[in-house]
């Protein structure tokens, strides 16, 4: 099987037709990603869920550490990427059809698992997208963000059709990610093809856990850039958690649509980091998306009596983002060895979704029950305790990061080592 690269050139028609069929797959990607993520919180507690929200977001963690590793080793070695991805969203789709029925129930214990089903599935489809972007961009992986941009226009496309329907906080949008995860699997199968990378080499019980990966942390800014990730992305479980939930307490009306704003400042960002990497390098960079990351639940605070403030911190998405996940994906893709790229790319997903999220889904959880929930009547305000955890959060990366990453030196690709060939 043939996998195309990308010429280190300007592409001509037919890798034009290539980068196209790359954006496709990534405005998919987060067509399904933004249907329903975004307001399952508010889904959950219009339905008479509340109790469950903290939970759900944390078994998506969950499931963020468990699947991709085991879908990682399978791509690297004995599937196709691309088959990979369309079976992936295929078997999502069949679980979403289910879920609208069981919400409306009011079953939160069913609801839950198929929650935790689906992101079995879904979970590993976001590092496989980036592996098969940067499989096929070769030398040019710089071009990645004009890629990944159209997963922002995804994730805008899905709010704003999911806000204009009035589903928001209806079932209904489960329906939508079921269509649209249908569509997406069965346009997978036919992108291009990106053979397994590691094929031929033994597979081990070692693989289901990604542990070749971790040879990746021979290399000391990879080191250095997975435990800011971790520490990072506990901000973004809480905001993945209770951003809607909160945007709802303060009265605004289409959540869904008020939170694509911060996806439509992606795109306006996400255009500018081959100009910020030429003029402040990735060290820089990736600080600014960190420090964002504070700032941002800081207007959170001051928002509790304006909306516009609360618009704002959303609109911060752009940089917090681009110049923290975008470029972090972008890092790895220069220094992972072809063999170990998908494990690589799903070792990031796994700590900023899985174990990240996890952690700021459970303490932003406790801290919604115990004194948001236990005081309706206390007002936006209240919700001010859980909005600090994050920016002590991103005090502490920011220290890290500054003091420990190796600012100039060039990075060069880990080696890798395979234990064994098949016979």
């Amino acid at each position: 099987m043939r996998t195309s690269t990308l010429p280190a050139t300007t592409p001509g028609s037919g890798t034009k037709i290539v980068f196209a069929r790359l954006t496709l797959m990534m405005l998919l990607e987060f067509v399904v990603f933004g249907s329903w993520f975004a307001t399952l919180g508010l889904v959950l507690a219009t339905y008479q869920l509340p109790a469950i929200i903290g939970t759900a977001y944390s078994l998506a963690a969950v499931a963020a550490i468990v699947s991709p590793m085991f879908l990682g080793a399978i791509g690297d070695r004995f599937l196709a990427s691309q088959k990979s991805l369309g079976l992936a969203h295929l078997a999502g789709g069949v679980v979403m059809v289910f879920l609208p029925a069981v919400v409306e129930a009011g079953n939160g214990g069913l609801a839950l698992a198929l929650i935790f089903v689906y992101c079995l599935f879904f979970q590993p489809t976001l590092g496989l997208t980036n592996a098969i972007a940067f499989r096929h961009l070769g030398a040019n992986n710089r071009w990645f963000p004009y890629i990944r941009v159209f997963g922002t226009f995804g994730w805008v496309l899905a709010g704003l059709g999911v806000g204009a329907l009035g589903l928001s906080a209806s079932v209904g949008m489960f329906t939508v990610t079921a269509i649209v995860s249908f569509v997406f699997g069965l346009y997978s199968f036919t992108l291009p093809a990106t053979a397994p990378a590691a094929k031929g080499v033994r597979f081990s019980i070692g693989d289901v856990i990604g542990s070749k990966a971790f040879a990746m942390f021979r290399h000391r800014n990879f080191t250095v850039l997975i435990i800011c990730a971790l520490l990072t992305s506990i901000s973004l479980g809480v905001y993945n958690t209770y951003a809607s939930p909160f945007l709802g307490a303060l009265g605004i009306q289409n959540v869904a649509g008020v939170l694509a704003i911060g996806q439509a400042a992606e795109v306006l960002f996400i255009i500018t980091i081959p100009f910020v990497l030429k003029h402040i390098g990735m060290k820089w960079a990736l600080l600014m998306g960190m420090v964002t990351w504070g700032i941002r639940f800081g207007v959170l605070i001051a928002a509790a009596g304006d909306h516009w403030l609360a618009i704002l911190a959303v609109a911060l998405q752009g940089i917090c983002q681009d110049f923290f996940l975008v470029l972090a994906a972008m890092y790895i893709g220069e220094i992972a060895p072809a063999e170990l790229a998908n494990q690589a790319q799903t070792m990031l997903i796994a700590v900023v979704s899985g174990f990240g999220q996890l952690i700021g889904a459970l303490v932003s959880g406790e801290i919604y029950d115990s004194v948001v929930a236990s005081d309706p009547s206390a007002g936006p305000s209240a919700w001010t305790p859980m909005w600090i955890v994050p920016i002590v959060s991103a005090v502490i990366t920011a220290i890290v990061w500054a003091s420990f990453f190796r600012h100039g030196r060039k990075d060069k690709p880990v080696p890798f080592v395979p234990a064994a060939t098949a016979g």
